[in-house]
């Protein structure tokens, strides 16, 4: 990559997105934030000022370059992408955390990183403060909102112009190749893990991304994921190229506000945002108005079918604009009425979903990557042709990929990337790195995949996932999981077996649903600690996994199931931030009623 002599016609740190945006799309509204019953903009120009004047506290008070920065935001706000940008331009290396992550894992990594600067939202400040006094090397410990005598005063400052001017001498000695962050893994599979990514790294996901994503300068976008997450962190950057304007959604609770004030065109998602929204018509399902739920049913039995073939047909065509027009456009409305794409990533998203949301004129298109990866490897495009729904897309441009096969399977095996996107490894842990890499340089993803559709790559699981029961039988989990899936009644759930002579699962059930059809049924409603046990709400779950057993084979089939009494959670370690079960916190939570039904006879 080739540094550019002229300023602001190019950018190979993430910092020269600022002045890339002010020279090609200068946006009044770049940036958008809710405040006193409204939206209030921030000008590129104003965001560029309030980056350097934060730049400028931090050499003012001796913060330097590798100095380690931890940021801990709750939602999505302009304040973290100043921060984050001020700490990149004096060449500090942010590391964003979740806000649940646990007390442990906060420690160890204060204490890895050795970090000296912590900012928080009021929501994590006080827990923060008392872990990060207990750590060896104890930082600063300030609070994003203002109004607090913890407020990071920072985002205040009016520096002189003597220090203005040797910031500018300070980010021409930051390189490309230099440390931007350490993104730490949610540890799904053990402690987690500080990704170190560079400027360059994550710059040139963002060049692919340039390529592929239909947005114009000024473009309305929503920001709602958290800023620690690598998906909506690149994507944030990729937004200031693009010179569209960015909203950050307030909280969780304003969520639906937010999108039909703002109206996007385009936003990020994770799968579950997307499964509740299918959950609200499953419900309707369960209407006692019969025409209502026959209407429902057919308008989702048309979108079910969207794009089985690329060319739709005038039968389908008529059939679709009234699905969309009595159903399927409720959701578009939902979202503000004008979004037209949507990109997914994180986890798995089922096809039928994907299918539904594009057939009510939503494309979406569904990605692969890891925090490794900066984190784009593959994603559907919104040409057409280039989307297949169960698939995560292509690989992007300047990403390499090979499935590592058995002599057992020669179309499936794990995954290997190379490319300027890959991290150059795990922050002080050289035995990981090591054994992530190959000798000659690919990085082993742990997921396994194949490619369908001759250039389409599928992911099928992940390969420490995979368990062999007692009979022999090797047992892949997500695939199930997400046949499980298909059933309203099932919010999410965990399929168990290794080592045992079969397969059985621990269901979430999805209880909003739950508890509409019991009022059907007239069964008395309680609780959900008590509605698990009912005999009734049992035999339900049967039925509804009796009938999906009936597409698997045998020894796939879910024998035994556990019904929990409310949703995992990460605040408990259950799930982690993507909202991926972590099998080992749950088999344990779990384990005398797993002991139960595997001393039944079957």
């Amino acid at each position: 990559m080739e540094i550019s002599s002229k300023k602001g016609s190019d950018f190979t740190r993430l910092f020269d997105l600022i002045a890339y945006q002010q020279k090609k799309y200068p946006n009044p509204r770049a940036f958008n934030y809710f405040l006193n019953n409204r939206w209030q903009p921030l000008s590129i120009e104003a965001f560029q000022l309030k980056v350097n004047n934060v730049s400028c506290w931090l050499l003012n008070n001796d913060f330097k370059k590798g100095d380690k920065a931890i940021l801990v935001p709750y939602i999505g706000r302009p304040e973290w992408m100043i921060v984050d940008f001020a700490c990149q331009q004096i060449g500090m290396v942010v590391v964003p955390i979740h806000p649940y992550q646990s007390d442990e894992e906060t420690k160890t990594i204060l204490e890895e990183t050795e970090a000296k600067l912590c900012i928080s939202t009021s929501h994590s400040l006080d827990q923060l403060k008392k872990v990060a006094a207990l750590a060896y090397h104890s930082p600063l410990v300030f609070q994003i909102e203002s109004g607090s005598s913890n407020y990071f005063e920072a985002l205040d400052y009016k520096p002189f112009q003597e220090k203005l001017d040797e910031l500018e001498i300070i980010k021409e000695t930051i390189a490309p190749t230099d440390t931007a962050c350490i993104m730490y893994t949610s540890g799904s599979s053990g402690a987690p893990k500080g990704v170190i990514l560079s400027h360059y790294n994550i710059v040139c996901n963002i060049k692919s991304a340039l390529t592929f994503i239909p947005l114009e300068p000024e473009d309305v976008v929503l920001s709602f994921l958290p800023f620690s997450h690598i998906l909506e962190r690149t994507t944030n950057y990729a937004y200031i190229a693009f010179g569209v304007s960015i909203y950050f959604s307030g909280s969780r609770e304003s969520f639906t506000h937010d999108f039909k004030s703002v109206r996007p065109i385009f936003c990020t998602s994770v799968p579950r945002v997307l499964e509740k929204m299918y959950d609200y018509l499953q419900q309707q399902l369960l209407s006692k108005n019969a025409i209502k739920r026959k209407t429902i049913q057919w308008a989702i039995d048309i979108g079910r079918t969207y794009k089985q073939r690329e060319r739709i047909g005038f039968s389908y065509a008529l059939k679709l604009f009234f699905a969309r027009l009595l159903v399927l456009h409720h959701w578009r409305r939902m979202l503000g009425g004008r979004i037209k794409y949507m990109v997914v990533g994180a986890a798995t998203l089922r096809p039928e979903i994907g299918r539904l949301l594009t057939a009510a004129g939503i494309q979406v298109a569904e990605g692969y990557g890891l925090t490794e990866t900066s984190p784009m490897i593959s994603i559907n495009r919104f040409d057409r042709g280039l989307n297949k729904f169960g698939t995560v897309g292509l690989v992007i441009p300047g990403v390499e990929i090979r499935i590592e096969t058995s002599d057992n399977n020669e179309d499936e095996g794990e995954i290997w990337v190379k490319g300027p996107n890959v991290t150059q490894g795990y922050f002080k842990k050289p035995d990981l790195t090591s054994e992530a890499f190959t000798s000659d340089g690919w990085f082993k993803t742990g997921d396994i995949g194949k490619i369908v559709h001759q250039r389409f790559l599928q992911i099928t699981d992940r390969k420490k996932e995979i368990f062999k029961t007692s009979t022999g039988k090797y047992i892949a989990p997500q695939p199930l999981q997400n046949h499980l899936g298909q059933s309203p009644f099932i919010q999410r759930c965990l399929i168990i077996g290794f080592q045992k002579p079969f397969v059985a699962a621990l269901i979430v059930p999805h209880f909003e649903i739950l508890e509409a059809w019991c009022k059907s049924e007239h069964i008395h409603w309680t609780s959900p600690e008590f509605m698990i046990h009912n005999i009734k709400v049992i035999n339900k779950f049967k039925s509804e996994i009796d009938l999906l057993n009936t597409e698997l084979p045998n020894f796939k089939q879910v024998k035994e199931f556990i019904l929990c009494p409310k949703e995992w959670s990460a605040e408990e370690g259950e799930i982690t931030h993507t909202l991926k079960p972590v099998r080992t916190v749950l088999e344990k939570k779990y384990s005398s009623e797993i002991d139960k039904i595997y001393g039944k006879p079957i």
